[in-house]
C-alpha cells in the first residue's frame, strides 16, 4: 500500500473534512428538541381532544402523549416524536374501540 506523501495526505483529509462538515452539522440541526416535541404532542393532544372522554382510542393516545413528554424530559427527543405520532395516528384510526354497552375501566393502583 503506499503511503501519501504529507502535502497531499493533508490535502486529502481537509477536503473531505472540508465536504463532511456541512453535512454532519446540516444533520445535527435536524435533530428534534425539545419544541419540536411539544409541538408534535400539541397538535396529537388536539386530536384526542376532540374525542369523546370515554372513547378508549382517547385513552390509549392520551397515555402515548404522557409517555411522549417524559421521554422529552429525559432528552430522548425522538421518542416523543414517535410516540406523540402514534397518539395522533391512533386517534385519526380509532384502533380501540369497544362494543356497545361496554365501558373501560382503568383501576388505580390501590385497587
Amino acid at each position: 500500500m503506499r503511503r501519501l506523501n504529507r502535502p497531499a495526505g493533508w490535502l486529502l483529509v481537509g477536503l473531505i473534512c472540508g465536504v463532511a462538515t456541512p453535512l454532519c452539522a446540516e444533520s445535527a440541526s435536524a435533530q428534534p428538541d425539545q419544541q419540536d416535541c411539544d409541538t408534535a404532542v400539541a397538535r396529537a393532544r388536539t386530536l384526542a381532544a376532540a374525542l369523546p372522554a370515554d372513547d378508549l382510542s382517547r385513552y390509549f393516545a392520551e397515555r402515548d402523549l404522557h409517555q411522549a413528554l417524559i421521554e422529552a424530559g429525559n432528552g430522548e427527543f425522538d421518542d416523543c416524536l414517535e410516540l406523540a405520532a402514534r397518539a395522533a395516528e391512533e386517534t385519526r384510526e380509532r384502533r380501540h374501540t369497544l362494543p356497545p354497552g361496554e365501558k373501560l375501566k382503568v383501576l388505580r393502583a390501590d385497587e
